[in-house]
């Protein structure tokens, strides 16, 4: 095929000759002919650790089936989902019922969190030694875990069973009914903020616990200067630590604020210099990978202004058409970095192989993101009325076409 030699060095940089080989080999015996050109770009799949898809528990928001699709048309072919659900993963019992939907309906490959406490209750550990064979790590994103001896308990079981501890750093007593930034927005439109100390304190309790226990350790959505600092620290340091943010904090910061659910998200929009910070996190390797925290809510439970919405925004369907558009494009990072943090980075980390997972894409289209469009049964994004360019018209995983687009003549 045309694109096969275009292709092939940035899949050698990317993924290894091995896995280059076999991706293009696919590329030969799947029927792919519409899109013989030397127009369109070739990608290993990419993997975004940080996904919310609702089910069990929360299906009118999204499901294994909906979110997957969303994943394969962004190109994601794996995703980890995180286990605030209902039943939550605290248990074989409750982790079976996930993973019994995600046998029947995922589209992608799907590695479910396991829960750090029973009930995400932060007090008693899971039955974290009989789930883990079946987890990717350990989770209770979405709060954070208060107290230091059920954090330390739990860091330590993790390093017996050779488990990360991803951690949701949140410190309740700091949050003071805030729900965005504790900034220059929050303060001009008497909206109640959240301090930035809310992150950094609690990550710097876990750090300090690392150092104790020796447990392999992750970062949520970071969204603060001083939390980029602290990582950066403790890597110099030699802690076995990592990192995740997101597209909306490298691309936004609470000046693009409005009164709108669609522009509230836990955490919230930080200041410019927090979104610089994260930049230079990007670009230096502080921050190891970036993750979607797609997040569906219903469109009531979204259109309640900043203070009555839900916290949460969708993003696999936009990741790499924003971030490629408004970071590679803008020489802020090269595509070969974008593609670290999106595929060789995030599988690395959590031992995610790389299978015949690939999409393509067609790098010349620019269109408006329109959350109709979406596969997502979540349609809320503050990036609606973007213009970014890149459309996945195809996707692969473990050799199978999971997403096709139609092909629409740019010529």
């Amino acid at each position: 095929m045309a694109m096969q030699n275009q292709n092939a060095q940035m899949l050698d940089a990317v993924c290894g000759s091995g896995v280059r080989a076999s991706i293009l080999d696919r590329l030969s015996s799947v029927d792919l002919s519409a899109f013989n050109s030397p127009d369109y770009a070739v990608f290993p799949g990419f993997c975004d650790v940080h996904v919310h898809f609702r089910e069990p528990g929360f299906s009118y928001k999204e499901t294994i089936l909906t979110g997957s699709l969303a994943a394969a048309r962004g190109g994601y072919t794996a995703v980890c989902t995180m286990p605030n659900l209902n039943p939550v993963p605290d248990s074989k019992v409750h982790l079976k019922e996930q993973l019994d939907i995600i046998k029947q309906d995922g589209m992608v490959r799907i590695y479910p969190y396991g829960s750090i406490t029973v009930g995400q209750n932060g007090e008693e550990l899971s039955d974290m030694k009989s789930i883990a064979p079946n987890v990717v790590a350990f989770s209770d994103d979405g709060k954070g875990v208060q107290d230091e001896a059920v954090m330390r308990r739990a860091m330590k079981k993790a390093k017996a069973l050779g488990k990360i501890i991803v951690a949701h750093c949140e410190d309740n007593s700091l949050l003071n009914g805030g729900y965005i930034h504790d900034g220059e927005y929050a303060a001009q439109n008497s909206h109640r903020g959240i301090s930035s100390e809310s992150e950094w304190m609690p990550l710097q309790r876990d750090l300090e616990l690392v150092k104790e226990t020796g447990c392999a350790y992750h970062v949520c959505h970071i969204s603060t200067k001083e939390s980029v600092e602290l990582i950066r620290k403790a890597k110099a340091e030699g802690l076995n630590v990592t990192c995740e943010t997101a597209p909306h904090y490298l691309l936004m910061d609470e000046s693009w604020l409005q009164e709108d659910g669609r522009y509230k998200m836990n955490p919230p929009l930080r200041g410019k210099e927090d979104r610089e910070a994260l930049i230079k996190g990007i670009q230096d390797g502080t921050i190891d990978m970036i993750a979607t925290d797609h997040a569906p809510h219903t469109q009531e439970e979204k259109s309640k202004g900043l203070d009555g919405s839900s916290f949460g925004i969708v993003g696999l369907e936009t990741a790499f058409p924003l971030l490629y558009t408004y970071l590679v494009k803008e020489n802020i990072i090269s595509l070969e970095t974008l593609l670290r943090l999106l595929v060789t980075n995030p599988r690395k980390r959590f031992h995610i192989p790389m299978g015949v997972d690939f999409s393509i894409w067609d790098l010349r289209q620019s269109y408006i993101i329109d959350p109709e469009d979406f596969q997502s049964m979540g349609k809320c994004t503050p990036f609606t009325g973007w213009r970014v360019s890149g459309k996945c018209i195809a996707t692969v995983c473990d050799g199978k076409l999971v997403w096709m687009e139609k092909v629409k003549n740019n010529k």
